[in-house]
């Protein structure tokens, strides 16, 4: 699930640390984080909320980490499970307006569509049946749970990252992903989804 090039860029960032800790007194200095990390970033949001909405949020997500870069643990030399998690807050605070403005418009009498965020997860699936069924699975997921299998399924980090970027202890992480695998792999049982994502569903 790696982009091209993922593991040359991962060793090429070693010294994400050095470069918040120059930012400190050369703040334009932060700008090589958001070069280094902004695709990755923008491809994570792009499935939890659609490309539209991601643009934005990548934005946030650098702006709230600058704001906060004199509390980042300079002895981790990878910034990306705390952009991740800068992120994900992100998201769950997109979804939640979503939510007030959808409630607003039924009290006014209007009834518009909610978004169907599990679709976008799976935005770039070209299989049209085969992306609603793993929808329907995504959405009946527990937001924690979808969290992780996101975090580790679409992008690559282990449990210990993904334990940092969403404030979890590590055994937390398992225990949601391994509720997360057996409610996907029984609603998706007998169909033909089942077999695609199954290397979803076994990532490591």
């Amino acid at each position: 699930m790696r982009l091209a090039g993922h593991d040359s860029l991962v060793a090429a960032v070693a010294d994400d640390a050095a470069v918040i800790e120059a930012s400190h007194r050369e703040p334009e200095r932060f700008a090589a984080l958001f070069d280094r990390h902004a695709p990755y970033i923008h491809r994570y949001l792009a499935r939890r909320v659609g490309r539209q909405a991601a643009d934005d949020l990548v934005a946030e997500t650098f702006l709230a980490a600058f704001g906060k870069r004199r509390r980042y643990d300079v002895t981790r030399s990878d910034a990306r499970p705390w952009l991740y998690g800068i992120a994900t807050n992100l998201v769950g605070q997109h979804r939640r307006e979503e939510i007030r403005q959808y409630r607003l418009h039924q009290a006014a009498g209007v009834d518009p569509k909610l978004p169907d965020h599990a679709d976008r997860v799976v935005a770039d699936v070209t299989a049209q049946s085969a992306r609603v069924l793993l929808a329907e699975a995504l959405a009946g997921l527990l937001g924690g749970d979808r969290d992780v299998l996101v975090l580790i399924a679409y992008e690559d980090l282990n449990y210990e990252e993904v334990a940092l970027a969403l404030g979890i202890p590590v055994g937390t992480v398992r225990s949601r992903l391994h509720r997360a695998r057996a409610q996907l792999r029984q609603a998706l049982m007998g169909t033909d989804a089942a077999a695609t994502y199954e290397e979803i569903l076994n990532n490591e």
